[in-house]
């Protein structure tokens, strides 16, 4: 994909005068902050010496039809657009985000498919997943579920808003422009995990659930252990605990809490990528000795 198809980018830089202009000429995409917000709907957004107006219809997809909401505009106040400049009459510049992502979306569609990773960028969270820019300021979900192996009780356990991320895609449909994301499968398998792990050490875990038969603690993001509850404990606490045994033929490891560490995160742990460009065919998280259960996610279609 072209590299203008990028997320909206926190960090972007006013573009110059002659840039607009440029961009004018050959239909490249510029991104720059929307100042303000009229009463009107239309975004005003900051240019070196020139005045952007972007018309309300030419906002957001599905502005114009209804199919986006007005909130898809007054949220962008203070933050980052994409545009095409559609022209420039005197010192305005009139400005389409609209067709920056018409263009981001079908490049996507016609472009990629399953199983390739894409740079993303987190721009909300709900309890059901995160939503991620993964163009222009074109919004997919990563389901709760998807984020990681080991499970959490928010996204916000994993990730933050304004996050960059890398993310696979699971699915597309031409259809309805969408495109469904996955992310577990970037952070490596349960022998990739467990090899950063021996047995007779001691480690700092995170508690994501406290069940009657034990408590769930997560060494990294797609690898946690079980261990007998010795003392309370609660959901997102920081514990030590004793590696008893790594048992890849079960997909387990079995510990012992140690002690609390009372610290219970404000922000995720960072993230460490096993892979985080080009294409998956497809992953397995189990070990090929695991005899209990298998994980796998295939991507590319199989031969019958």
């Amino acid at each position: 994909m072209h590299p203008s198809y990028a997320p909206e980018n926190l960090e972007t830089t006013i573009p110059k005068r002659e840039e607009v202009y440029t961009a004018a000429q050959d239909g490249s995409i510029l991104q720059s902050v929307a100042v303000r917000c009229d009463a009107g709907h239309n975004l005003i957004v900051q240019l070196d010496g020139l005045t952007g107006l972007m018309p309300r219809e030419e906002c957001a997809l599905g502005i114009d039809t209804g199919q986006t909401r007005e909130i898809a505009i007054l949220s962008r106040v203070g933050k980052p657009v994409c545009f095409h400049v559609q022209r420039i009459e005197g010192n305005t510049a009139y400005l389409s985000r609209r067709t920056a992502q018409q263009e981001a979306l079908h490049a996507l569609l016609t472009e990629r498919r399953p199983g390739d990773i894409l740079p993303v960028r987190v721009t909300h969270l709900e309890p059901f997943g995160a939503f991620v820019d993964v163009g222009c300021g074109i919004v997919s979900l990563i389901g709760i579920e998807n984020l990681s192996v080991s499970r959490i009780f928010h996204p916000s356990d994993r990730v933050s808003v304004g996050q960059l991320l890398r993310a696979v895609i699971s699915g597309m449909d031409e259809e309805t422009g969408r495109i469904s994301l996955t992310h577990r499968e970037l952070l490596g398998t349960w022998e990739q995990n467990a090899a950063q792990f021996t047995a007779g050490e001691t480690v700092c875990g995170i508690v994501r659930s406290v069940e009657d038969y034990g408590v769930f603690i997560e060494l990294t993001p797609n690898l946690s252990g079980l261990a007998e509850q010795r003392f309370p404990v609660s959901p997102g606490e920081t514990v030590s605990c004793y590696i008893k045994s790594i048992l890849p033929e079960r997909m387990k490891i079995k510990l012992n809490l140690i002690d609390r560490i009372g610290h219970i995160p404000t922000v995720p742990p960072p993230l460490s990528y096993y892979i985080d460009s080009g294409h998956l065919a497809f992953w397995q998280y189990s070990p090929e000795c695991c005899t209990t259960r298998l994980i796998r996610t295939q991507f590319d279609p199989v031969d019958e």
